[in-house]
């Protein structure tokens, strides 16, 4: 929006020819969604605490959590709407990449809600069953398909993937769709099994989104998608502020779910999170470079899976709980010390993943 009301005004003052740029806008974008997050931030922390909206504790869980008990959730509604509000201010809502991703976002975020809502709200619900949940999820990225189907990235490399260190995109055919369905589906639900420690998600997250700021740059940019020789995707270079507004949100979240929590962001926030940075990488053809700078969430995911795998075939548990961060928990480390230590090697994980862009 204020990219069609400021940058015209060039002709007159020169001053203006800066809105041009992504990288300008996007770093005005990070800050916008760190500023909604800031002024509404205690706002919706009150509203929900008047709407009675906490957080139920799992009996079954870690004992340190029942301290927890009290402390509001479904924080990520500050989230989303900063992340939107910036992303429509900043960028250039005629690209289609940002329909599309807004879309995404909105529909996974809706989901989230509506989860949080039958949880909180019904005495003994669990919310919506994990097959509707998926079913949505589902419907969901099926309309993403359908219009990329129709629609590619790239018509030179429409169903292709760059896989890292390998020099040539591989094509995947019909298989892509499905392949682009376990990518922003896994996302999105790895970012919400990671949700379960004070700052654990939100934090980890912010490296992935600020990995992903830089990757939609170089693809979206000729010379350096050149230099790189990764695929080109001009469109991207919008996805820039999206990523951009996802770091700031992130980073004004983190300001109130830091330990000990003011709140915390509920479903409604963390699968939409994860949903987007799936369709992002999708969107900038670098969906296994993700599975890498993501390594946080895809650890934290598969620790879910081989713990169910192993009790039903073997009936023995791998780790004394699943997610990951609740086995480090009943092993005595500090909640604390968990977060940071993750956040630590969510950092190490994400440079590490964009030398990968380099090495070939």
């Amino acid at each position: 929006m204020l990219y069609y009301l400021l940058y015209p005004l060039h002709k007159y003052f020169s001053a203006f020819y800066v809105f041009k740029y992504s990288t300008f806008r996007s770093i005005y974008a990070a800050l916008t969604s760190i500023l909604i997050c800031f002024l509404i931030g205690g706002i919706v922390i009150k509203r929900l605490k008047k709407l009675n909206i906490y957080q139920p504790i799992r009996d079954d869980g870690p004992s340190t959590h029942k301290v927890k008990a009290g402390t509001p959730t479904m924080g990520g509604i500050m989230i989303v709407f900063a992340v939107t509000v910036s992303t429509l201010l900043w960028a250039k809502v005629e690209n289609r990449f940002i329909v599309l991703t807004l879309f995404v976002f909105l529909w996974f975020a809706l989901l989230g809600f509506v989860d949080d809502y039958l949880k909180l709200m019904r005495k003994n619900s669990k919310g919506i069953s994990i097959s509707y949940k998926l079913l949505i999820q589902i419907i969901g990225v099926l309309i993403v398909c359908l219009y990329l189907a129709y629609n590619p990235v790239s018509l030179n490399y429409e169903t292709h993937i760059k896989i890292p260190l390998v020099k040539f995109p591989v094509n995947l055919g019909f298989f892509y769709f499905i392949f682009i369905a376990i990518v922003i589906i896994g996302a999105s639900n790895a970012v919400n099994l990671t949700d379960g420690l004070d700052g654990l998600a939100i934090g980890s997250l912010i490296f992935t989104a600020l990995s992903l700021t830089v990757v939609t740059y170089l693809v979206g940019h000729s010379k350096f998608s050149e230099y790189l020789r990764i695929i080109h995707v001009p469109e991207s270079s919008e996805l820039v502020i999206f990523c951009a507004s996802i770091v700031g949100a992130s980073v004004g979240f983190l300001w109130f779910n830091c330990h000990p929590a003011d709140v915390f962001m509920g479903d409604v926030g963390s699968l939409s999170l994860g949903a987007v940075l799936g369709l992002i990488s999708v969107l900038a053809k670098q969906e296994l470079l993700l599975v890498l700078i993501g390594g946080i969430f895809v650890v934290e995911a598969i620790s879910v899976l081989l713990q169910i795998i192993s009790f039903r075939f073997f009936g023995k548990r791998i780790f004394k709980m699943a997610p990951l961060h609740h086995h480090f928990e009943l092993s005595g480390i500090p909640e604390t010390k968990i977060v940071v230590r993750f956040w630590i090697i969510a950092i190490i994980i994400a440079l590490a993943s964009l030398s990968l862009l380099k090495l070939r």
